[in-house]
């Protein structure tokens, strides 16, 4: 998720975007390390049971804030995929956390979010792959039809449930696993493949060769940033918080003497 206010913005938006998007990575963080965790500890297990609590509420917090500000910004097919992440871990949790045989509206819901999460995905991915760039809002549509896919075949199982009056036994458990692991395998790749605003930027040249897009997403970094990784804001931060501090105790110290 890329936070790209616009150049002039207020200091108080900068920083709730700068806290947003840190709380995002950390949480997606979080939801790497506690899934993989769970993933490879004894099913069952303290540990797994403790791993798999910090997984599902990091990845509820780092889709539902991947979402909503994909939404605002906007990027169309990371809303996809981050209501998708939502959806898959919520079902996941409550497959386990529900009594075995039974199913409720949280069900019919799920269904519904599904079914609107695979069309979206859909749409979406015509749009990408019929513009002049191939391109949707910077994003390629190829990833919103997987999406769309997942979200059609988590559609079919909800039903299924429904209309059995709920699962037990090994395809309770499977339904568990295969939801999880799918949401920790988008929140792997996002995490690892990193922004496709960025890479892509890189590769693509003009005329003379040259990444202008790139270019112009450093210089807007460079603007936005270069005050605070520089020399004289690390002297200074040397000189407030060490050498006058250590200079005031100093002078305390001989003034008791």
């Amino acid at each position: 998720m890329v936070l790209d206010l616009p150049p002039g913005s207020p200091p108080w938006a900068c920083a709730a975007a700068a806290l947003v998007l840190s709380l995002h990575i950390t949480a997606g963080s979080v939801g790497l390390v506690s899934g993989y965790t769970a993933l490879f500890s004894r099913k069952g297990s303290y540990l797994h049971r403790r791993a798999g609590n910090w997984f599902f509420v990091s990845m509820l917090v780092m889709s539902g804030i991947g979402a909503c500000g994909a939404s605002i910004f906007p990027q169309k097919i990371s809303v996809v995929a981050g209501v998708l992440t939502f959806y898959l871990v919520a079902t996941g949790w409550s497959t386990v956390m529900r009594r075995a045989g039974s199913t409720g509206l949280f069900e019919l819901a799920a269904f519904v979010v599904a079914c609107t999460t695979a069309a979206a995905g859909v749409v979406f991915g015509w749009q990408a792959i019929n513009s002049p760039t191939g391109l949707l809002e910077g994003l390629p549509g190829q990833p919103s039809f997987v999406f769309a896919g997942v979200a059609m075949l988590g559609a079919v199982g909800d039903l299924k449930m429904i209309l059995r009056g709920g699962i037990s036994g090994a395809q309770r458990v499977s339904r568990h696993l295969w939801r999880m692991c799918v949401a920790l395998l988008i929140a792997a790749t996002s995490f690892f493949l990193g922004q496709q605003q960025v890479l892509p930027a890189f590769f693509e040249r003009d005329a003379n060769g040259l990444p202008t897009r790139w270019v112009e997403m450093m210089r807007h970094s460079i603007a936005e940033l270069g005050t605070e990784f520089s020399t004289n804001r690390m002297v200074r931060e040397y000189v407030e918080r060490l050498y006058l501090p250590a200079h005031r105790d100093l002078a305390a110290a001989l003034t008791a003497v």
